[in-house]
């Protein structure tokens, strides 16, 4: 029985210590998992009536797909089925768990589900392929015939999600949570940076605290503390067809599985006699927040706008070729729904630095809306969530990538690809170029082929080395690992080793620290020890409070009082800034936009730079994990020793202005040393040669330094640092899992990532990171691996598109792991 106070009768109270704005599933479940970890004072303010308030909840068809690329996003699904399961109301499940069929009718798309079998597994999601006659036998309606086989993920289903969201909110309520309806927003009152407040057309309500899950709304509610929230509406078509022959007696809600024809970009879902039908086939139709029909002057809804039955045609043909059933059948409900997209398709979660106490879950549709309300709540309640949410952090956008037409442009081809088989290295489409190096000009002079990362504009390899393949045994990469790759990439590798390159380093993300108050402030973030003298370099690592790895950096001391620091993206910038003390004795400054870097490396190195530079560069002079400054001809240079590849040589930071001239000087007197310049793709496999790890691929959050094998970047014995004592409790608990190297036996297998380890027979870990050894001629691949199956000389087994490899465990580093080299 809904309360009153849900139905708007009442005014809302006056303080609360939290307010969620947004009752839909994702306003409800945040409520639910803070009321959960003990959060009492909770109160969730809609404009719409309660609970199909008019948002995209309110029309969703609910389809649960867990099985996704992103590790994060199967994680976030899985935890929402398991809530969802849980749920009912009134007697009505708010799920039905009734499997989940992808099909296939081209050969690639066939080829990619054996691929995201794979990654349900690597997920820890039961999966498994059908044929086309087990697939008719679990959907009647479909035509076996037009099929080659399909995905089935018995553990997907459908999602009821107002029913799930009035089921969450009355349980909130029961821990006391406060629901009304019929309570638009109309401000938030931000004062000394920190939110104070939220108007009402009820009343003001003090909190501390705010959580806007408004979803399409959610950059109306970002504005009102000064937030760009980089969600764009989209209508997406779904209809209901009228009643289907040979289900007129069907009384259960939903029996068939869901299923997806994603080579027609389209979904199915069964309801009693009919089917629903849904296509991201049309073109893209973005609807600007301010442009939503306010409640009470929508036709239905705010969330639906008028069907065009011209941009369906297509679609309609497609699902009557898949499903014969539907040839009698008509649209009978037919709508255009908005669903909030982003830049790069992921949700918004996080704190604003614009106002401290002010949080947003938006761009969340129901596959992961449970999930996401309790990694929320955790974050809130504990400062750290269980589940890794880097890829959904809002911090995570440059400033190019929240402006109104990036946000736009992004999110249409986001829409365009959501069933599509995306490569992980595809790069986006339009716009481009957006972000370019100095050396931009003689890159594109070398025939560069560019990758796209951050907005930068990165090479991968350059035609200008094909003449350095000949001669070489190449190992050819073909399939899914052959994509974005070239035989350059082998031959630019082995140059590096041999002679000497050339890489940009430019997009890597740089800030710098000043102030009195530096160094202790570094030294409270990070594991490793700082206090050295001006001109030493030290590789660290920030971590959360639980212990696990925010991120790894680089920080070069300059000064008493000055730091330079490598960092991984914007979300370290924010977690600097973040963590500042009050008292003003540290200044934080992203210097990315104003500088640039070269990394020169190789047996050349000295030899090149020394040529162009009239200060000692002599080992005894300038040692390895050094920084100096130098001048390379006329331009001043900061230079640290240092090397992601595992040769000698230094990283050459100078302003952009002077970067043209540092890349000409430096390629002129390289030329009689056979200087090349070498992409990303050789960066990668000379980085896992000597075992570098990369954060956010091999180490996240969810890893802890000792069994990522970076226990050497921390030491305790320093004093209190952030994560320190949780640190200490999970070393003294020991390892559960290692980040370990793996060697395929047979060095043909080359896989990308995210594929499932097996051992004895079942599956017991997943691929991070791989490439191809040139220098030593094997196949990498590192993975995460139970404790039990990471010594060396285990035998394991990699699944890569269906078929398992032999590979096994080896002691790392592959290449001088003496460090003679780097070191010389």
């Amino acid at each position: 029985m809904i309360s009153p106070v849900w139905r708007g009768e009442v005014f809302v109270e006056t303080s609360a210590g939290v307010v969620v704005v947004g009752a839909g599933i994702v306003g409800c479940s945040v409520a639910d998992h803070l009321t959960r970890l003990g959060w009492r004072d909770v109160v969730v303010v809609d404009a719409g009536p309660l609970f199909e308030a008019g948002g995209s909840t309110s029309h969703a068809p609910g389809l649960v797909f867990q099985t996704n690329p992103s590790r994060t996003m199967s994680r976030l699904a899985v935890e929402s089925v398991r809530r969802y399961r849980e749920l009912e109301l009134d007697g009505q499940p708010a799920f039905y768990e009734v499997g989940g069929i992808e099909v296939a009718t081209t050969d690639e798309r066939w080829r990619d589900l054996k691929r995201k079998q794979g990654l349900a597994t690597s997920w820890g999601i039961e999966a498994g392929l059908l044929s086309p006659e087990e697939c008719a036998e679990r959907v009647p309606l479909l035509d076996g015939g037009k099929v080659l086989g399909g995905l089935f993920v018995p553990s997907d289903g459908i999602a009821k999600a107002v029913r799930a969201a009035e089921a969450m909110a009355r349980e909130a309520e029961g821990r006391g949570a406060k629901f009304y309806g019929q309570t638009p927003v109309t401000g938030i009152e931000v004062r000394d940076g920190r939110v104070r407040a939220v108007e009402t057309q009820k009343g003001r309500i003090e909190t501390g605290t705010v959580v806007s899950c408004a979803g399409m709304w959610g950059p109306l509610v970002g504005r009102m503390v000064g937030m760009d929230v980089p969600l764009s509406p989209m209508q997406h078509q779904f209809v209901w067809t009228t009643p289907l022959a040979g289900l007129e007696e069907e009384e259960r809600e939903v029996v068939h599985p869901i299923l997806r024809h994603q080579d027609r970009s389209m979904y199915f879902r069964h309801q009693r006699d009919r089917y629903g039908i849904g296509s991201y086939g049309h073109r893209p139709m973005p609807v600007a927040p301010e442009r939503i029909s306010a409640h009470d002057e929508a036709p239905t809804m705010p969330s639906i706008m008028e069907f065009t039955p011209e941009d369906f045609e297509e679609a309609w043909r497609d699902a009557r070729e898949l499903l014969p059933a539907l040839e009698a059948a008509e649209a009978d409900e037919a709508m255009n729904g908005l669903f909030s997209f982003t830049p790069d398709g992921m949700p918004l979660i996080g704190e604003s630095r614009e106002a401290r106490g002010f949080w947003i879950a938006e761009a969340v549709w129901v596959t992961h809306a449970a999930g996401v309300g309790k990694a929320v709540a955790e974050w809130m309640t504990s400062g750290t969530p269980e589940i890794d949410l880097r890829e959904c952090d809002i911090h995570r956008f440059e400033p190019f990538a929240r402006s109104p037409a990036y946000v736009v442009a992004r999110s249409s081809q986001a829409f365009r690809e959501v069933y599509d088989i995306v490569h992980p290295m595809q790069p986006m489409e339009e716009p481009r170029p957006l972000r370019t190096s100095p050396f931009y000009v003689r890159q594109r002079e070398l025939g560069a082929y560019f990758l796209e990362a951050s907005g930068w504009e990165r090479p991968q390899w350059y035609r200008a080395n094909e003449p350095h393949v000949a001669g070489r045994d190449i190992r050819e990469l073909d399939g899914w690992a052959g994509r974005y790759w070239s035989p350059v990439v082998g031959a630019e590798h082995l140059l590096t080793r041999e002679r000497v390159a050339l890489y940009d380093m430019t997009s890597l993300k740089k800030a710098e620290v000043r102030g009195p108050g530096a160094l202790a402030f570094l030294e409270r973030l990070n594991t490793n020890e700082l206090d050295k003298p001006p001109g030493s370099v030290t590789y660290t690592l920030m971590l959360d409070e639980a212990g696990g790895i925010w991120s790894d950096i680089t920080v070069a001391r300059l000064g008493e009082e000055h730091f330079q620091l490598g960092l991984n993206g914007p979300r370290d910038l924010v977690w600097l800034q973040k963590n500042l003390p009050d008292d003003g004795s540290v200044e934080v400054r992203d210097i990315t936009t104003g500088t640039c870097c070269v990394g020169v490396w190789g047996p050349a190195a000295r030899e090149l730079v020394q040529s162009v530079s009239e200060d000692d560069l002599s080992n005894e002079a300038f040692g390895f994990f050094r920084a100096r400054r130098i001048h390379v001809g006329e331009v001043p240079v900061l230079a640290l020793r240092v090397s992601y590849v595992g040769e000698l040589g230094w990283e050459l930071y100078t302003t952009a202005d002077l970067g043209l001239r540092l890349w000409d000087l430096l390629w002129r007197a390289g030329e009689p040393l056979g200087v090349i310049a070498g992409g990303r793709g050789a960066f990668n496999g000379l980085r896992l040669e000597k075992g570098y790890r990369m954060w956010g691929t091999d180490i996240t959050t969810e890893h802890d330094p000792y069994e990522a094998g970076l226990d050497f970047a921390v030491k305790p014995e320093k004093g209190e640092f952030i994560g320190r004592e949780a640190l200490a409790r999970r070393r003294e608990a020991g390892p559960r899992r290692r980040l370990s190297c793996l060697v395929f036996e047979d060095p043909s297998v080359v896989v990308l990532g995210n594929e499932p380890v097996y051992a004895e027979g079942r599956a017991v870990g997943y691929v991070t990171s791989a490439a191809y050894g040139y220098s030593v001629g094997k196949s990498i691949a590192y993975a995460w691996l139970p404790e039990e199956h990471a010594a060396v000389g285990e035998r394991v087994e990699v699944q890569y598109f269906g078929e398992r490899f032999g590979a096994v465990v080896s002691e790392e580093p592959l290449f001088d792991p003496a460090m003679k080299r780097m070191r010389g």
